[in-house]
């Protein structure tokens, strides 16, 4: 080292060995005053064991002044030293730790070191005080048994008291909260109006806000509300009180408690009963004297103490009901006049109501009180009649227990007789009784009631019936049950009979059976007049009256209002009028004037003579049409036929044959000649040209006269012997293609083509002299078509079909003579000519499947007459009659017919029968005129 650091160096040792005290630390100059620590204690110099408590040296000092270290006292002792600048530690004047034990209790103090080694003075001492946790306890006001409706006050008590506590309340594990019947202020909880819901254990526990310290849980208390003494009152009499009599009503507390005073309530408006001229009130016990009927009601009383239980609860109200003393009633048994022999029964009946026991009766007989005939403990008194002398006036009176007696009754009359009476016997039979029929046998006396009815059949030891009235009916099954009947009457116990009944003698005859005719049928037409009749085959002239039936409805034994007149048996403008009209009519007729839909139904009826009653007839049934009737006409044995034969036209009503007359016309007009007509009949024989024509037929039956709609048009075709006129087709066949073009004409001169269609009569649309061409064929055209004279001769009559479908038969128009060959085809439209498969049919039944689309028939007979077709998968031909003549003239005719009798008999297809419709509509309206 140079010279020069040398007096540096000496320096720098004199500063450090000028600020370096005794105990090896460096004291720095400071100019102020020594500061003084101040130790703040946070959450409270006094905690309770287990809380975290916090010391801070707090050294005011101003300036920038760095404390790196702290120095702790406690009880005047160093304790511990704290570097603020320690890595753990964010705070340097802060002391933590936790109050384990009671041991940490003390004083404490601090002061602060600065870098240089400059100390603050000590701060002034603070004191810990650790306490351990408190425990709690519950006190209950009243602290005895707590009755119903009273205030219960429970309170947490804490030692050693703190200011900051709360506290919380708990029943059971339930934590309880202020609400309308709870109310916690602080350390207490409040009951109000106890309930005995409010039973159970009751514990608190104190809190202080902002620390996590609690007082123990306090032990449980048991809370234990009873209700408040039951009061009950009981009423002397126990049983129903009579005006004038005294009352006592006793109050009545369930309770170990001797100073009660007592009040008393009637009804439950609470009105509070005093002692008055009427009511006595002492201590517990209400006298109520001479009871009125005001004093009916109801009574409660309650009791008060000054002491807790302040009162009883209120009793439940007893009714007292105040009544007239009763009157008794003598009622007798069997009756008040009976015979020498029976034996009577006088019962004493008292009605009171209520559970009145009456445990004597007193009889007085013929008004004597002051000596009663006798007394009973029972309310009846029962006696022999031996002689008229019972008779007599007798009452009674009752008596209780508490010699409380009754009015006495009023006196009924005891009368005895010594005749023993006779019963009249009577059957409502007024002659003999039918079988099947219900006699009552009635066994008259002049007796009162209360007997039975014994009865007897053909000896008086052979009893057959009792009953409790004087009838007897019984069904009369067979004339078996006819002979000798009796009756006697009996009452009592024992019994005690009249005298028989004299002899009666009952005759039972066979019942007849009713019938029910209907005129004019039992099928009838809306419109008509229909009566029917019940009628009853029975010997002698005995008057029946009669009971009608439709279907099954219900009829009274005795009709309400019954009618005999026709007007009103079936007045009625619908079914349930008209029924009802019908169950009242006893007349032997039911005659409808005007029949409709609502009076069919099946008829029945009933003879009545007397109380005797017919056996039932058979139902018939009435079957009423909606429809008008209409006459239908048919011909046999067909409608085309040659001159000098026979033909016979056959007017009838479909579904009605009954009763009908017929009248007949031709061209409208009527034919009067009866001698051709028999019933539904007209025959022709022999047949004349100038027969042929448009029939029609019209039915009618009844007075007033019903009559059918006309029939519909029938025509009858009646050609001459030789075909002089012949009418020729091209192409040459019964059935056609519409839209095809066909040629009709007449091989003679004078003669036109003519038709009939299913509108009318009318000449062919393009005639030209003999010769009728129609291009364009529809199936309007389908019809009959024949040659006509100047002078109205029609000769060749020949059917034309026009189809609008796919497929026709080709068949001649005219007949197959016998023995020839048969052919037939099936066409298609489109190509009009035969198709290659096909099926024919005669008369609906296959009869060939051909791959070639002809049928060949060799040698034709009769037999092979009937109406063909045929059917393809492209549809099916029109059904055409195929007639079969024998050779010769005769049969040619016979051929024309068999051809238009295929038009009008059968087929759907054959419109033609509808060609006289023209006439037929020309001369309906003259027909009803007629």
């Amino acid at each position: 080292m140079g010279s020069s650091a040398l007096p540096l160096l000496l320096l720098l040792i004199s500063i450090l060995h000028s600020g370096l005290t005794q105990d090896g630390h460096y004291n720095y100059e400071y100019t102020g005053e020594r500061p003084k620590p101040v130790v703040k204690v946070s959450p409270d110099q006094r905690v309770f064991t287990g809380e975290t408590v916090t010391l801070t040296c707090d050294i005011q000092t101003g300036g920038n002044i760095q404390w790196i270290k702290y120095s702790w006292i406690k009880d005047g002792n160093p304790y511990y030293q704290y570097y603020p600048y320690n890595l753990y530690t964010p705070s340097a004047a802060e002391l933590s730790f936790r109050a384990d034990s009671v041991s940490v209790n003390g004083q404490y103090s601090c002061r602060g070191e600065r870098s240089d080694s400059q100390r603050s003075d000590i701060s002034a001492a603070v004191t810990l005080t650790v306490s351990a946790l408190p425990r709690s306890t519950v006190t209950v006001t009243p602290d005895s048994a707590v009755f119903t409706g009273e205030t219960v006050n429970l309170k947490c008590v804490t030692e050693p008291d703190h200011s900051d506590w709360t506290y919380e309340w708990y029943k059971y594990r339930v934590k309880l909260q202020s609400d309308g019947h709870y109310t916690v202020n602080r350390d207490t909880l409040t009951i109000s109006g106890a309930a005995e819901s409010d039973q159970g254990q009751y514990w608190c526990k104190g809190l202080i806000n902002g620390r996590s310290v609690n007082t123990y849980s306090s032990p449980v208390v048991s809370l234990s509300v009873k209700a408040l003494p039951r009061s009950t009152v009981t009423v002397t009499p126990d049983s129903a009180v009579f005006t004038g009599e005294t009352v006592k009503l006793k109050c009545v507390i369930e309770s170990d408690h001797s100073d009660w005073t007592y009040v008393w309530y009637k009804n439950r408006n609470s009105v509070k009963l005093q002692s008055d001229g009427r009511y006595t009130v002492n201590r517990d016990t209400l006298t109520i004297r001479g009871a009125a009927a005001s004093d009916q009601g109801q009574y409660w009383c309650k009791g008060q103490r000054s002491e807790r239980p302040n009162s009883s609860q209120s009793s439940s109200a007893v009714s007292l009901s105040v009544k007239e003393r009763p009157k008794p009633v003598v009622k007798v048994s069997p009756d008040q006049r009976v015979f020498t022999g029976e034996t009577v029964t006088l019962t004493c009946d008292i009605q009171t109501g209520g559970n009145i026991q009456w445990i004597k009766y007193s009889w007085i007989k013929d008004g004597d009180t002051h000596n009663p005939h006798t007394t009973t403990s029972a309310a009846e008194l029962r006696f022999r009649a031996d002689s008229v002398s019972v008779s007599g006036q007798y009452s009674c009176r009752g008596e209780r227990s508490d010699s409380q007696r009754s009015d006495i009754s009023a006196a009924v009359t005891l009368t005895v007789s010594d005749l023993k009476p006779k019963p009249d016997l009577r059957s409502d039979s007024a002659g003999a009784a039918l079988t099947g029929n219900t006699v009552t046998l009635t066994c008259n006396t002049d007796l009162s009631t209360g007997w039975d009815f014994y009865w007897y059949k053909n000896t008086q030891e052979s009893e057959i019936k009792m009953t409790r009235t004087n009838s007897y009916s019984m069904k009369i099954d067979s004339v078996s049950d006819g002979g000798q009947y009796w009756c006697r009457a009996g009452r009592g116990e024992p019994v005690y009979y009249t005298q028989y009944s004299d002899e009666l003698t009952l005759s039972v005859t066979e019942s007849p059976k009713a019938v029910v005719t209907v005129r004019p049928d039992e099928r009838v037409f809306r419109g008509e007049t229909v009566t029917l009749r019940c009628d009853i085959k029975w010997r002698g002239n005995t008057e029946w009256t009669y009971r009608w039936q439709i279907d099954t409805q219900q009829t009274a034994d005795k009709p309400i209002n019954p009618c005999t007149r026709p007007d009103c048996c079936t007045s009625g403008t619908n079914q349930q009028h008209y029924r009802t009209a019908v169950s009242r009519c006893s007349a032997q007729e039911l005659k409808i004037s005007r029949v409709e839909v609502f009076h069919r139904g099946k008829y029945s009826c009933t003879g009545q003579m007397n109380t005797q009653i017919s056996q039932r007839s058979d139902a018939v049934a009435l079957t009423v049409s909606s429809d008008e009737a209409q006459a239908a006409v048919r011909v046999s044995p067909q409608p085309w036929l040659t001159e000098g034969h026979s033909v016979t036209l056959i007017c009838e009503v479909p579904g009605s044959s009954t009763g009908w007359t017929f009248s007949w016309f031709r061209d409208a007009d009527h034919l009067s000649d009866s001698s051709r007509g028999a019933g539904g009949s007209y025959t022709l024989s022999p047949a004349a040209l100038q027969h042929t024509g448009v029939y029609t037929c019209r039915a009618e039956r009844g007075e007033p006269a019903y009559s059918s709609q006309n029939s519909s048009a029938q025509p009858l075709w009646v050609t001459g012997v030789s075909a002089s006129v012949r009418l020729v087709l091209r192409p040459s066949r019964s059935q056609h293609f519409s839209s095809d073009s066909l040629s009709l004409s007449c091989d003679s001169a004078g003669w036109t083509v003519r038709r009939y269609t299913h509108t009318n009569t009318q000449d062919c649309s393009a005639q030209t002299g003999s010769t009728c061409g129609i291009q364009s064929l529809s199936t309007s055209d389908t019809g009959v078509y024949w040659c006509e004279s100047e002078s109205g001769e029609k000769r060749h009559p020949l059917n034309i079909t026009v189809h609008d479908g796919a497929v026709i038969l080709e068949s001649s128009a005219d007949p197959v003579i016998e023995g020839e060959t048969l052919t037939l085809h099936c066409l298609h439209r489109s190509t009009n000519s035969s198709i290659l498969t096909a099926d024919f049919y005669k008369d609906g039944s296959l009869i060939q499947n051909q791959t070639t689309g002809e049928i060949s028939i060799p040698t034709v007979s009769k037999s092979d007459e009937g109406f063909y077709y045929c059917k393809t998968d492209r549809g099916e031909s029109p059904h055409s009659w195929i007639s079969v003549r024998v050779s010769g003239s005769t049969s040619a005719q016979i051929s024309v017919y068999k051809i238009i009798s295929f038009l009008l008999a059968v087929c759907v297809y054959l419109q033609a029968t509808a060609v006289l419709v023209y006439k037929y509509i020309r001369a309906r309206a003259q027909l009803h005129c007629v």
